[in-house]
């Protein structure tokens, strides 16, 4: 049972002067009049309507991917239940094909799991599973859960690297962090990331923003969806003049009445993801970087 589709072909359109163009992925192919494929697009073709046309395309499909991945990665951050009619209904489309492919699901009724491999034309999910079988899944929502909350997640991810598995979007190779037990009753932050020093706000900013998490007041946020309830965890970071000296403070994490949550409410995914996320903003302080001269 085929669970694959074939990598779409080029398209081709006519240019100017006999040339046709396509789009191969991000890049913009070129053939001459005999059909022969060019190594570089000729000035007057890449200037041409038609290669507008085609860079305005491009345009829409880098945003559409962006959307495609955020959506994905919010299922994941939220190990939200999703369709398999909707699955059905976007898989056709190349990018969320790309994106779904080898993302490892399980039934949300229970049952084993595998990584994505297609769907059917009765809306059945098909996966390949834990003993490298192909199977379809008779189950009407699957979710693909965060790594932390996976059983077994080292047998996972030594089986994915046995297959040569690669995901487009990042799930077993995902950093996770376990909450530890001990922890004062009341306590409502942890300062393990504290005291990382930079030149300017703006780099602490900057940096934060790339590795995707937006700054609010001051700090660095993450939202994740825990057991249906949104938890945002929020690293200090300053909120002085961007070009001030700025020094990492404390991770705390709140709900949507914005009040912190004791430690020991705090979910395994959203600790995970605020610790993740203050680790990757701490690494970049000026500290390390002075002591690697």
């Amino acid at each position: 049972m085929p669970m694959t589709s074939p990598s779409p072909q080029p398209v081709w359109t006519d240019g100017p002067d006999g040339y046709s163009l396509a789009l191969e992925g991000t890049t913009l192919a070129c053939r001459n009049a005999k059909g022969r494929r060019l190594k570089t697009v000729p000035k007057k073709v890449r200037e041409s309507d038609q290669a507008r046309r085609l860079a305005d395309v491009l345009l829409w499909l880098e945003r559409h991917e962006r959307d495609c991945a955020a959506r994905v990665e919010s299922w994941l951050l939220g190990s939200l239940p999703v369709p398999a009619s909707v699955i059905a209904a976007v898989w056709p489309d190349p990018t969320w094909r790309d994106l779904l492919t080898d993302l490892f699901v399980a039934p949300v009724e229970g049952g084993e799991g595998g990584f994505l491999r297609g769907v059917d034309d009765r809306g059945r999910i098909g996966v390949l599973d834990l003993d490298a079988e192909s199977v379809w899944l008779d189950a009407d929502r699957v979710v693909p859960p965060h790594p932390v909350l996976i059983e077994d997640l080292a047998d996972v991810r030594e089986f994915a690297l046995e297959l040569d598995i690669t995901q487009r979007l990042p799930q077993l190779t995902r950093q996770i962090h376990r909450r530890p037990d001990a922890f004062a009753a009341d306590a409502a932050q942890i300062d393990d990331y504290a005291g990382g020093r930079f030149d300017e706000l703006r780099h602490a900013a900057g940096l934060a923003q790339r590795h995707g998490f937006p700054v609010r007041g001051g700090y660095a946020t993450c939202r994740v969806v825990e057991g249906g309830r949104p938890v945002q965890a929020r690293h200090w970071i300053g909120s002085d003049a961007p070009d001030w000296e700025t020094e990492t403070g404390s991770l705390l994490w709140v709900d949507t009445d914005e009040r912190p949550l004791r430690l020991t409410d705090v979910g395994p995914v959203a600790w995970s993801e605020g610790v993740r996320m203050a680790e990757l903003i701490y690494a970049g302080r000026k500290n390390t970087r002075e002591e690697n001269k």
